[in-house]
């Protein structure tokens, strides 16, 4: 459960104050700390996206996308309560499509 229904946006900078990183969290209802929970989305230093994922209670779940510098898709696939699961495609610098593989709660099939 969020805690009072307030999702709290943070920033991760790097130290030429760029933004490395930035997701929504709450604060655990138990005191444990802050739980992500929304996307969550990476960047490269030149600002293109590096990487988005959506968090459900502080596990990854969905699609999963990483992406070169150059915002070309690097590798996608989705994961369930913080695993990857099911088929996973991977693509070269180049665009060529890469083998893919099989996952199975986190584990290569």
């Amino acid at each position: 459960m969020v805690d009072d229904g307030v999702l709290h946006i943070a920033e991760i900078t790097d130290e030429a104050g760029r933004v490395v990183a930035r997701y929504s969290r709450y604060f655990a209802t138990d005191g444990s700390g802050l739980i992500r929970h929304g996307l969550y989305v990476a960047y490269h230093p030149n600002g293109q996206i590096a990487g988005e994922v959506t968090y459900n209670y502080g596990f990854e779940e969905g699609l999963g996308r990483d992406f070169y510098e150059d915002g070309q898709l690097a590798a996608e696939g989705h994961y369930r309560a913080g695993k990857e699961e099911g088929v996973w495609r991977f693509w070269g610098r180049d665009g060529t499509e890469q083998e893919p593989a099989q996952y199975v709660a986190g584990e290569e099939a």
